[in-house]
Order: C-alpha cells, then sequence, then structure tokens
C-alpha cells in the first residue's frame, strides 16, 4: 500500500539482509544513484531511482551492497561496524569517516540489575570505526557507478594512515587542550564523536556532535593529501598548522551531518547525548570563501542562521543524513534529502522499506 503520510515522501527500498535501513546516518549523491551508510555496518549501499509510487516525489531501490572489506586493508577486522557517520562525494571518490569513539555497552531489560551494571562499565572500540577513507567512483559497463578498489585510470581506494587503536587524526589529537580529555569517553556520554564531513580541495571538514563544550559545538578543519597507498595530514597553510578548530552556537546542539551547498555550509545538529529532543538545521552563510581565507587556529561563529526545525519521535525518527538532490532531481529549486534513524511506524513500509523527507532549502 503506499505511504501517504506527506507529500514530501522519499521512499528507499531495502532488500533483506540490509544492515542500514533502520541506522541511517549517512547520504551522498552520484546523479541518479543514492549512496548511504549505516552506523552498524562496514559497507555502503547504492540505491537506483525508481519510478515514484502513487504520489511519492521519489524513489530509489535495487540496492546494491559494496563492503569496505572488498575495497580496504582496513584497520579492524572485516566483521566489525565501522559506524560510518560521514559521506560526501569530490572528485570522483565517495569520502566516508567513522565516529572515531569509543561505545559502552547498554543495560538489557531481560538482565538483572548485577549484570547491568557491568555491562555499563564495558567500554570497547571497534577497530573500524577510527576510519577515513576515499573510495573511487567508476560506472560499470551498464553506466551505473560503483565504488572501486582501483579504477582503469589509476586511482585507488586509500585511508588514512593508521591501525585498529589509532590514527594520524587520534594521535594529534591525545594531547589536544580542547578535545584529548574527550578521547577516552564515549561517544553517547558527550565523548569524542565525528559525526558530520564536508569536502573543499584537499581540505575537509568534521562535525562533532560531541564534546559540546559550554554549548559551543565544534568543526575540526585538516588537510590530507596522497602518500603511497594511504593518505596523510599535511599542513594547511604555509604556517604548518595541521589543524583548525571552529566553535560554533548551535544552542547547545552537537553537529549530526554536514553539506555545503554553493558557498554556503548546512549543518544538520541534535542532541550530543541519548536524548529526545531539538533537531534543527543551520546554515552558515559565505562560510567556504570565509574558511579558505582564515588563518586563526581557533575561532568562534555566532553568525548562522537557524533554517528549519525538523520532526523527532520519542526514540525515534531522529534525522541523521542531509545532502543535496542533484540538479537532474531537484529541478529548478535547490532541495535536500533528509534521511533517519531509527525510523517510526509512521517511516516504514513492511520490513525493508522506510521514507525520507524532500525539503526546499531556505
Amino acid at each position: 500500500m503506499p505511504n501517504s503520510r506527506s507529500a514530501n515522501a522519499v521512499r528507499l527500498e531495502f532488500s533483506p539482509g540490509c544492515l542500514v535501513q533502520t541506522n541511517l546516518s549517512g547520504a551522498a549523491f552520484t546523479g541518479g544513484s543514492l549512496w548511504v551508510a549505516g552506523d552498524e555496518a562496514c559497507g555502503v549501499d547504492r540505491l537506483r531511482q525508481l519510478d515514484p509510487v502513487g504520489s511519492e516525489l521519489l524513489r530509489f531501490g535495487e540496492v546494491r551492497d559494496f563492503p569496505l572489506a572488498d575495497l580496504l586493508d582496513l584497520p579492524g577486522a572485516a566483521s566489525e561496524e565501522a559506524d560510518l557517520e560521514g559521506m560526501a562525494v569530490a572528485d570522483g571518490y565517495l569520502w566516508v569517516v567513522g565516529s572515531h569513539g569509543l561505545k559502552r555497552k547498554n543495560a538489557k531489560p531481560e538482565r538483572n540489575h548485577t549484570d547491568n551494571a557491568k555491562r555499563l562499565a564495558k567500554m570497547s572500540l571497534d577497530g573500524n570505526r577510527r576510519l577515513l577513507a576515499c573510495l573511487p567512483i567508476e560506472p560499470d559497463t551498464k553506466g551505473e557507478p560503483c565504488l572501486v578498489k582501483k579504477t582503469k585510470d589509476g586511482r585507488r581506494a586509500k585511508r588514512l594512515q593508521g591501525d585498529s587503536q589509532h590514527n594520524q587524526l587520534t594521535r594529534m589529537l591525545a594531547d589536544d587542550p580542547h578535545f584529548g580529555r574527550y578521547m577516552e569517553i564515549p561517544g553517547k556520554d558527550n565523548g569524542f564523536d565525528i559525526e558530520g564531513l564536508a569536502i573543499d580541495g584537499n581540505r575537509l571538514l568534521l562535525g562533532l556532535r560531541g564534546p559540546v563544550l559550554r554549548g559551543w559545538s565544534a568543526l575540526l578543519e585538516i588537510a590530507v593529501e596522497n602518500r603511497g597507498d594511504e593518505l596523510r595530514l599535511v599542513p594547511l597553510d604555509e604556517s604548518g598548522a595541521m589543524m583548525r578548530k571552529h566553535f560554533l552556537q548551535l544552542d547547545g546542539l552537537g553537529v549530526r551531518d554536514l553539506h555545503f551547498c554553493g558557498d554556503d555550509l548546512y549543518i544538520l545538529a541534535g542532541p550530543t547525548m541519548v536524548l529526545n529532543g531539538d533537531i534543527r538545521i543551520f546554515k552558515w552563510p559565505g562560510a567556504r570563501p570565509l574558511l579558505a581565507a582564515n588563518r586563526e587556529p581557533a575561532r568562534f561563529e555566532t553568525s548562522l542562521n537557524e533554517s528549519i526545525s525538523l520532526p523527532h519521535g520519542r526514540n525515534a525518527n531522529r534525522a541523521e543524513a542531509i545532502c543535496n538532490l542533484p540538479p537532474e532531481l531537484a529541478g529548478s529549486k535547490t532541495k535536500w534529502l533528509v534521511l533517519y534513524d531509527a525510523p517510526g511506524e509512521d517511516r516504514k513500509e513492511g520490513e525493508h522499506t522506510v521514507f525520507g523527507d524532500l525539503l526546499q532549502q531556505r
């Protein structure tokens, strides 16, 4: 039965065995193909544009999974989740970033108090969570975009130098006066947690869900380059700075996703901890040229515009991903796709279909 919740429904049809439809956390487009990632898998899914159902605006399906283990020499085991939280397409690559944070076991209703107390004390790190990688996109014989280990023109899939415990970024942050102490705190406890990625040339913006420091959220700006079979951090400018920090006033919310639209940066923001609360999209006008010209090691930005507030439910319908629609899908007006983690019953149809929203940018 066609979904009739609203006129802006975007249907995503997954197949049995897919791991991401209930924990969507990243999205990006290559033409009419939609790339999505979830925070409980170790791969990326591609969905094709299909004919809409009923009055719905867009429909994607015929999913194909691209396991990261087929593309990269992963720092952890192929069975370990990568907790991918940010995606972006740039210059023929799909870029992905993991949360980089620790996780804490949760209490379970079927366990007794003693067992749950022990569970809540246990922290761990899946080695693939500390992943920052670029994956080449190349069309197959049918013209469909695919992720490949190596393209015909020599581009290769690469990840930031590191192992299952550390990479160049976490080593650099270990003694950082703002974030160093939070590297040992699980992400869901306001610890270190990357949940957004935006690309501008060789410069990357990493949005932090946590920590939020006295109400200030943060973006980390780094630069990378190819070095052999790996990505390496390089100085951002002639001064030798390896990282810049941008503290944002998002009313105490943490970053959930980032997306450039022209010179403007859009920021999806929500609670940093496990809370049912506001989810908003903020606009940073003219962010791209400002960031390119900036030489301050740390700066504070208060000139953000709140563009829109998004609906959310109790323990459900948490907006986790935003991305621009390509012109061939958006038409004459700029639009974005919003996807949700933990979709409620109003965002599901059967076991394998979920719904996102199509919004017009302001």
